[in-house]
This record gives C-alpha cells, sequence and structure tokens, in this order.
C-alpha cells in the first residue's frame, strides 16, 4: 500500500462551502495526510459555516474572508498565505463556482448578460486570478501543483445545468493555458471532472437530485461517487506520484464519461 505523506506540504484551499462540499471532502483527505492548509470563506455570514468544518481538521493555519471578484480580497489572502507558509506554498485548490438561482429557472438562451458574465468570473475566471497571485509563491518553492473542481456539464449538455456549463468549459480551457504558463516553474496544473455528490450546490440545481438517482446503477462502477473519491485523487494529482501528469482533466465519475448513451 501507497502512503503519501503530506507532512512537508502547505498550500490553501478555495471553495470551502459547508460540510458536503467536495472542498471539504479533498481538505479532510490532504489534512489526513499531514498537510497545513489556509481557507477562505466568502463574507462574515459564511464565516461560522466554514470554520464549524475546518478548524477542527489537523493542519489549519488561518482562515481569511475572500471574494474573488474583490482584487483586494485576492491580494490580502495570498499575502497571508506568504506570511503563513514562508513566502512559499506547494497546492492550490480551486473549488469555486457559483450562478444566481433565478438563471437556472429559465432556458438557456434566455440567460442574462449579467448572470452568464457572473458565473463566469466567479466560476472560471477566478482561476486566472489565483493563479498569477500564486504564481510567486510557487515560483519561490521551486514548482507545485494546482487543481480546480469542473463537471462533465462543461464537455455535454446536462438539463438542468444551463449555464453553468459553459463556465465549466471555460475554467477547463484556462486550467490548460495556467498549465502552459506555471509549467516553466515546475508547476503542475490539472482539473477533476467529478460525477455528481449530494452537495448542496447539485440541490440547487434544476433536477439536481435526480441525477444521482438516474446515474446510480447505470454507470461503470455501478454506483455514484463520493467526496473521498474525488479526495483521492485530488491527493493523488497534488502528491510527487502525479509528477508528470499536466493539462489534464480526470473523470472522477465512476466511469460515466465513458457512456454513449
Amino acid at each position: 500500500m501507497i502512503t503519501i505523506d503530506f507532512s512537508n506540504k502547505k498550500g490553501v484551499i478555495l471553495g470551502v462551502a459547508n460540510k458536503r462540499s467536495i472542498a471539504l471532502g479533498i481538505a479532510k483527505t490532504l489534512s489526513s495526510a499531514g498537510a497545513t492548509i489556509g481557507y477562505n470563506y466568502l463574507n462574515e455570514r459564511m464565516k461560522e459555516m466554514v470554520e464549524d468544518e475546518v478548524l477542527g481538521l489537523p493542519g489549519t493555519a488561518f482562515t481569511l474572508p475572500m471574494d474573488v471578484t474583490k482584487e483586494e480580497e485576492l491580494e490580502a489572502f495570498f499575502a497571508r498565505a506568504s506570511s503563513e507558509f514562508g513566502g512559499k506554498i506547494d497546492f492550490v485548490v480551486h473549488s469555486l463556482a457559483f450562478a444566481e438561482r433565478s438563471e437556472f429557472e429559465r432556458d438557456f438562451i434566455e440567460t442574462s448578460r449579467d448572470g452568464y458574465l457572473q458565473a463566469i468570473e466567479i466560476s472560471a475566471y477566478s482561476a486566472v486570478r489565483i493563479a498569477k497571485h500564486a504564481k510567486p509563491l510557487f515560483e519561490a518553492n521551486g514548482g507545485g501543483a494546482m487543481i480546480a473542481l469542473s463537471y462533465i456539464g462543461g464537455e455535454r449538455v446536462v438539463s438542468g445545468y444551463k449555464l453553468m456549463g459553459p463556465a465549466k468549459a471555460a475554467l477547463e480551457a484556462n486550467m490548460k493555458y495556467i498549465a502552459y504558463d506555471l509549467g516553466k516553474l515546475g508547476v503542475r496544473v490539472n482539473t477533476i471532472s467529478a460525477g455528481p455528490v449530494k452537495t448542496l450546490s447539485l440541490a440547487g440545481i434544476p433536477g439536481g437530485k435526480d441525477l444521482m438517482k438516474n446515474i446510480e446503477g447505470r454507470v461503470v462502477l455501478g454506483r455514484n461517487i463520493t467526496v473521498e473519491d474525488v479526495g483521492n485523487a485530488g491527493l493523488f494529482l497534488l502528491s510527487d506520484l502525479a509528477s508528470g501528469i499536466t493539462g489534464e482533466t480526470l473523470h472522477v465519475d465512476a466511469g460515466y464519461h465513458v457512456l454513449g448513451i
């Protein structure tokens, strides 16, 4: 059995929202492997919810408010990470996505301009800004790894996913270009396309609750995935075991992506 030791690894996880979030599953896996981690929360309303989940995990270094649409908060967050981690960073986990609930209640072609741009900014463009702020910390470290969370709705039409499909498609493309830019520094950049997991985000999408019921028993492995499955994949991609992998989108969906129907 291979044991992955992250006891000397330090990084940040962005997007832990609640006890059901995929980001928290990755956090638990990394922290149990010994990682030291900094977390963001969106605002004071979300602070208690996030801290209730992460402050009890081993290796939690700090929590700080950080809204990716506010440049000053991005700067402050990564300044804190630099201070906590000696100017270096080993990994970044991007698990940020948002679209207004009202946008899912209409046909995709009725998506509002403001709603579309907001979803792209938070769910996709944020990865670009985060990579820019993390770059000097990766460079000082002599390399590192970054991952982001996507979904097959960025590759195929998933009823109810609406404007988040193009947002995830943009995110996956962004991560490939970030991989190109940071590759010269020894930074590996990959994306996990996770299958449906019972999260509040999934519940917020029309038909989301039915996705898991419809997929279970039909996918290659005959079961839905868990946050632990995604956490294990994240640990692998961030570890030296994935030293030759970058610019990849890894499907962790029990084989759903290989099916034709």
